[in-house]
């Protein structure tokens, strides 16, 4: 018998101009009486939960909220989190808002009933092995369209004893329904707009020249490349442009279930830039893909100038890498690390811990500590 691939793509997704008014629906769907709202201080400070609140209302579903949530998770959030819910009742998380508090769901559900330390699920390690199908049910609403976190199976936070950001990955930590409501993110500024669409390209493109033969996620990677090209200056421009929304929503999720195949380099340079730094994630990722791209060229050039075609440059590697610069600027983000208030001599630290991050073991190129650090120094 040859080598066997598994594929899966199950989540069942509500997409749609007011999606998030059948949040009672689905959760009522689930058998659920008492819902622990999994969000951040931005979210709530914004107004969303209240179409949402309302909803929960209707279907004679209670709920508390637990908005401790930082915008580069730690540990003690999701330990928070977990308390919350045990002392709240709950039945159901419900994760609203960008990445992290959709990943701290997942990790809060993780917790209810799993009692290892949060190091030991380490994705890197093999720590899925821990993880069973005992965790309360979830549903996810995005009110960003980057890290395409409602349709994923993961959780990345930074764990105490390392500092460095983690991945806990598998299947039994999918939402099981995601609500994506275009609206949701028609506030969302412009800066954020740019670096959570530049998430979702980074996702869709990475795992596009991935190492491995999966032809669904790259399908679904090259058509989210597609859409990010078509409305994310669209929606960086016009906000309450619900089409972009809509279609830049529709990125971030396929990126996300794209980059089940792998991801790259990149997410590697830029998981120690936001545990460190704290920096945003998806700038992180703006600032070194094209670095990256570079590096990738002599091994993942036909793909790579398919995506430079996509983005409206040139069709070689040359023209991704120019294309993604451009795009970059195009969005008002800065053009390097330095500018970004990277400062240079911490280098020597970041490639190490770039190093130890599991994501480059599908960069297309192989990449030893020192490329990694290279990498950075060409993202200045």
């Amino acid at each position: 018998m040859g080598d066997l691939t598994y594929w899966s793509f199950p989540t069942r997704i509500v997409f749609g101009i007011g999606a998030a008014e059948q949040t009672g629906v689905e959760a009522t769907r689930l058998g659920a009486k008492r819902a622990l709202i999994v969000t951040d201080k931005g979210v709530v400070g914004a107004g969303v939960l209240g179409g949402i609140e309302r909803s929960l209302r209707g279907a004679g579903i209670t709920w508390s909220i637990f908005d401790d949530v930082l915008g580069n998770p730690i540990e003690k959030n999701v330990h928070d989190g977990v308390r919350a819910f045990r002392e709240s009742g709950a039945d159901l998380v419900i994760a609203i808002g960008g990445g992290s508090p959709l990943d701290v769901g997942k990790l809060v559900r993780l917790g209810v009933n799993h009692t290892r330390p949060l190091a030991d699920y380490d994705d890197a390690k093999g720590g899925d092995r821990y993880i069973t199908s005992n965790v309360p049910p979830m549903l996810a609403l995005p009110t960003t369209a980057g890290t395409g976190s409602e349709v994923g199976r993961s959780g990345v936070v930074t764990i105490d004893a390392t500092h460095r950001k983690t991945v806990i990955f598998s299947p039994h930590l999918l939402a099981n329904a995601a609500i994506i409501d275009p609206e949701l993110t028609r506030g969302l500024p412009p800066f954020f707009t740019a670096a959570t669409g530049f998430d979702a390209l980074t996702h869709c493109l990475e795992a596009y020249v991935a190492r491995g033969d999966h032809p669904m996620a790259d399908g679904i990677a090259f058509e989210g490349i597609r859409l990010v090209a078509r409305y994310i200056e669209r929606a960086y421009a016009r906000g309450d442009d619900l089409e972009a929304r809509g279609g830049m929503l529709k990125a971030s999720m396929m990126g996300a279930v794209a980059f089940q195949k792998g991801l790259g380099a990149c997410h590697s340079l830029a998981h120690p830039l936001s545990s460190e730094h704290n920096l945003h994630h998806g700038l992180a990722n703006a600032l070194c893909l094209p670095a990256v791209c570079a590096f990738n060229a002599e091994v993942a050039g036909a793909r790579l100038a398919e995506v430079g075609a996509l983005l409206g440059g040139e069709a070689s590697p040359r023209g991704c890498v120019d294309a993604l610069r451009n795009l970059r600027s195009r969005l008002g983000l800065v053009s390097g690390l330095g500018e970004a208030g990277v400062p240079r001599e911490s280098i020597d630290k970041l490639a190490d811990l770039a190093f130890e991050d599991a994501c480059h073991g599908s960069n297309p190129r192989p990449c030893s500590r020192d490329d990694l650090r290279a990498l950075y120094e060409a993202s200045f």
